[in-house]
């Protein structure tokens, strides 16, 4: 199997690093906008680098892997399905909603897969959550909490190019959320916070966000994320039901202390990133593609479930803008 992989920045590289060394990858072939990264990291893997993305198609792949900036996801995605490609793309398919719908359209339309990159469904955690949850362990689900806090903020250059702090950061907390309970979330009441560093003011993004979400069961959910969270990286999800309650990313490495006498003592190797804090789903997820590929498991994320998790992060910015709750029939798709 020969694969493409278009963009060779943070994600592109581990991405790439994981199908290198793949038993049923034979070769890669990898671009980028910026061509000498590309080469460097096709120099150290034993690849080829492409001058751009038109060699990728003209010189045959079985399957195309993007990593590329969001601006330039649903143009490739609709490039691939036209050649009948199999696709794995990084979330999100667009920043806005028709560009989304217009990018899975081409994928239905050639009949093509389409498999999005939402890691969290990979994890240990998130899956033993949804385990238990499916199980009946925490008898009526009533309140589940979901944060993405970062350590540091991103480049000021990059914050314009986000699409902001919920389609960015929250959009895995609202993806896992459907994906843990098998919920919908029927409406939302967001705010934001724009207090701290002035480069979010300047990108008309914030640094903080909430949002409460009704689900169509009747559970309520709180979602939180930050950019400034000095203590280090902190994703967590805490689902409460009747019967039980449990949490997904606590351990020695959640950058939390307690201030009660007994309370577990405080990490003393913060989680420094996402990266790092999800290694082995990103390297499951493209594993799982590889299958896909081969017909030999069914796609397990495609355009339609990443479209619910942007719809979710659209209305949520309606909310924060609005200032009111939004209901999610008030957005198409």
């Amino acid at each position: 199997m020969r694969i493409g992989v278009i963009g060779t920045g943070r994600i592109g590289t581990i991405h790439a690093n994981t199908l290198s060394r793949h038993r049923d990858v034979g070769s890669l072939i990898l671009t980028d906008a910026d061509g000498a990264r590309a080469q460097e990291l096709a120099n150290r893997l034993g690849e080829t680098a492409a001058p751009g993305v038109d060699e990728i198609f003209r010189w045959g792949v079985d399957a195309v892997v993007i990593t590329t900036a969001t601006s330039a996801h649903a143009e490739l995605i609709g490039r691939a399905a036209r050649s009948a490609l199999p696709v794995f793309c990084e979330k999100p398919i667009a920043l806005d909603l028709p560009g989304t719908l217009q990018a899975i359209g081409e994928v239905e339309s050639a009949g093509t897969v389409l498999q999005m990159g939402f890691q969290r469904r990979f994890d240990a955690g998130y899956t033993g959550a949804r385990e238990a949850v499916r199980s009946g362990r925490l008898g009526r689900l009533h309140t589940v909490r979901a944060l993405t806090s970062d350590q540091a903020p991103p480049p000021a250059a990059w914050l314009p190019l986000s699409g902001g702090l919920y389609r960015d950061a929250l959009i895995h907390d609202f993806d896992v959320l459907r994906w843990v309970t098998g919920r919908e979330v029927v409406d939302v009441y967001a705010a934001g916070s724009d207090a701290g560093p002035a480069m979010f003011r300047d990108a008309g993004d914030i640094d903080t966000a909430a949002a409460v979400l009704t689900l169509d069961d009747g559970t309520l959910a709180t979602a939180t994320a930050t950019r400034v969270n000095g203590a280090g990286y902190d994703v967590r999800m805490e689902l409460a039901g009747e019967l039980d309650q449990i949490v997904v990313g606590l351990d020695d490495r959640t950058p939390i202390a307690s201030t009660e006498p007994t309370g577990p003592p405080a990490a003393t190797k913060p989680w420094s990133g996402f990266l790092e804090r999800f290694g082995p789903a990103y390297e499951a997820e493209l594993n799982t593609f590889v299958e896909v590929v081969r017909g030999e498991r069914p796609n397990p994320c495609d355009g339609r479930e990443a479209l619910q998790a942007l719809r979710i992060a659209e209305a949520c910015e309606v909310s924060r803008q609005e200032r009111r709750p939004v209901r999610m029939t008030e957005l198409p798709g």
